[in-house]
Order: structure tokens, then sequence, then C-alpha cells
């Protein structure tokens, strides 16, 4: 599976991005997805994650409430809509496929992920 992650870019602070991420291949059903984030001198972080159908959501605490992640499983495609971004959000976002059957442990650790995109660049200026 290849992940291409896109719509990272350069927002001033209160403003909005929304990211795609588009796997290859069938099975896009068949994977929970998630993304993190990683800052220059940082570890990469769990931001968001959504299960196979989309019925359940987890967020991180600094995101939630401004972030919202969705699948459209027939377009192969995940979301993340970023609104109220904030200068410390600045970081490249990644986008990653789960195929575990732990998920709802497993979520916030980047290891258990399967596939990784290539990441985007999110720059929030103040």
């Amino acid at each position: 599976v290849q992940l291409q992650a896109s719509g990272g870019g350069l927002v001033q602070a209160g403003g909005s991005l929304r990211l795609s991420c588009a796997p290859s291949g069938r099975t896009f059903s068949s994977y929970a997805m998630g993304w993190f984030r990683q800052a220059p001198g940082k570890e990469r972080e769990f931001v968001a994650t959504i299960s196979r159908s989309g019925g359940t959501t987890y967020y991180a605490d600094s995101v939630k409430g401004r972030f919202t992640i969705s699948r459209d499983n027939a377009k192969n495609t995940v979301y993340l809509q970023m609104n109220s971004l904030k200068p410390e959000d600045a970081a490249v976002y990644y986008c990653a496929a789960y195929r575990g059957v732990d998920y709802h442990s497993d979520y916030v650790r980047a290891v258990r992920y399967d596939y990784w995109g290539q990441g985007t660049q999110v720059t929030v200026s103040s």
C-alpha cells in the first residue's frame, strides 16, 4: 500500500487547511487510518484516527474540537480538516494505515501502523 498525502501549506494562525491521503490499492476499507505529525526536534505524535468503517474516531487532546478526520471509502481517501490552526500545529503531517486487530488500544502508537505516506508540510504563521 502506498499512501500519498497532500494539502499542506502555509496558513495564518486561525486559518484552515484540509489534508488528504489517498492510499493505492483496492483494500482501503480494510485499514483504519491515522494522521500523525512531527515538528523539528520532536517525536512523531498522534493527531487523529478513524476506524475502517468511519464509525469511530479518536483525537489527540491538543486538536480535539479543531480537527476533524473523515474518510470516503468510495473515493479511497481520508481527510483531516484542520481549523483554528495555531503556530504549535506546524509540523510535517503523515497519514498511516493500520491493519491490525487491536485498533482500539493501538491507535495512538505509531509503531503499530503498517504503512506510511511521505508527509506534507503544514506551516502556521503567527
